[in-house]
């Protein structure tokens, strides 16, 4: 059975991966796949990628890094991404890999204006998202956790943007028929988002941001977990040869 692939771009501060765990255990948690279906590849440790059609799906996941960085590490999983999309192998990108699946295909990545988006936020959908494999699945205003610097803010050619928040146009973007990204983070539990937030403290109220309101908005995020699953479902399932988990 062909494996679904976490290509890890990065890992959780150690603070918060020490209580909490880090990406990979968080994406297994939400896509509820068995361990025997996942192999996680850490790219930015060097690890190479498997040829795309040796794969059932892959998950990018966040980092710390700056995609505008253009790291060499993050540059081969850009032209790896190029590959995957011509075999049209399903793809979920999260906060960095959302931001490297655009970039990959021809997007613009850069700071978002106004500076750094973080903690629970409303999140709307828009366009064809009720005619959308995974957008038809989500509410019209949904709650999802979120944390970055840089974001997407030109699409590639082809691409549609099927939600926003309040700052970001681009929070839910499809690709193609497999292949999707989200700039926030379903992976995300409330406490791992409190986490974060505790630990940007000092930084936030520097920037201007009330990180006590932050903490006290924090709520659980269902609807953008059930993306994980739903991805499975319409995507994973849909196009490879996987048994159900």
């Amino acid at each position: 059975m062909k494996p679904v692939l976490i290509v890890r771009t990065g890992r959780a501060p150690e603070t918060i991966s020490a209580r909490h765990g880090d990406f990979p255990r968080w994406f297994r948690l939400g896509l509820r796949l068995r361990d025997a279906h996942v192999r996680v590849i850490d790219v930015e440790q060097g690890d190479r990628l498997p040829e795309p059609d040796d794969c059932a799906g892959a998950v990018i996941t966040g980092s710390a890094s700056m995609v505008t960085e253009k790291l060499p590490w993050s540059e081969r999983t850009a032209a790896w991404i190029r590959n995957a999309m011509d075999v049209d192998l399903p793809m979920l990108g999260v906060c960095y890999g959302h931001q490297l699946m655009s970039h990959a295909l021809g997007g613009r990545v850069d700071y978002l204006p106004g500076g750094r988006e973080m903690g629970t936020l409303r999140i709307v959908t828009q366009g064809d998202a009720a005619k959308d494999a995974l957008g038809a699945g989500l509410p019209r205003e949904f709650h999802a956790h979120a944390t970055h610097e840089q974001s997407v803010m030109e699409l590639p050619r082809g691409a549609v943007s099927l939600a926003r928040s309040d700052r970001d146009p681009h929070h839910l973007v499809r690709y193609g028929k497999h292949a999707i990204s989200t700039q926030f983070h379903p992976e995300f539990s409330a406490e791992v988002m409190r986490a974060y937030i505790r630990r940007k403290h000092d930084v936030l109220r520097e920037e201007g941001h009330a990180p006590d309101a932050l903490l006290a908005a924090v709520v659980p995020t269902p609807d953008a977990t059930m993306l994980l699953r739903n991805f499975v479902r319409e995507h994973l399932l849909a196009s490879r040869e996987m048994s159900a988990a």
